[in-house]
């Protein structure tokens, strides 16, 4: 692992241990030749998966990516990062073990927002807008009377 202060290709793991969530495993590392400190993160990779975007084009699946999407939408939302980091490695884990290596951004999108209904509502609401391509206020009020009858259904199911 390189030495992200200095570039020295030779450091060394001082601790290891598996992450909070399970799915990775956190190294602590330190430069031999600069002194520096720093965390890595290890998981495992079942598949090289490739995303098919709208318009054809394939790239390859980038969890970082996904992981920004959340926090986007979780912006100034009162959600841990280890629930975003559990949310975002359940989508991989069926992602990678869906047995398909080409999944559509749809897809993923459609992951992401069940993910998020169970969450937080307003970032289901600010994820939805982007994704669904919402234009006028109708859509909000759409989603938010799915909302709505979702969290009445769910209040009846507790008396």
């Amino acid at each position: 692992m390189r030495c992200p202060y200095c570039g020295s290709e030779d450091t060394q793991v001082k601790d290891s241990r598996p992450a909070e969530d399970y799915t990775s495993i956190r190294r602590r590392r330190i430069c031999p030749d600069c002194g520096g400190r720093f965390t890595t993160f290890e998981r495992v990779q079942l598949r090289e998966l490739m995303v098919t975007k709208k318009t054809g084009r394939k790239v390859p699946f980038d969890r970082n990516k996904l992981v920004r999407s959340f926090q986007i939408a979780l912006r100034k939302r009162p959600v841990d990062n280890d629930r975003i980091e559990r949310a975002v490695s359940g989508i991989v884990r069926r992602l990678e073990s869906s047995g398909e290596s080409e999944i559509s951004s749809e897809q993923i999108g459609l992951q992401v927002l069940e993910s998020l209904k169970s969450l937080d509502d307003v970032a289901f609401v600010r994820y939805a807008s982007v994704y669904r391509d919402f234009s006028h206020a109708e859509d909000f009020e759409k989603v938010i009377a799915e909302i709505s009858a979702r969290i009445g259904r769910d209040s009846t199911v507790e008396s």
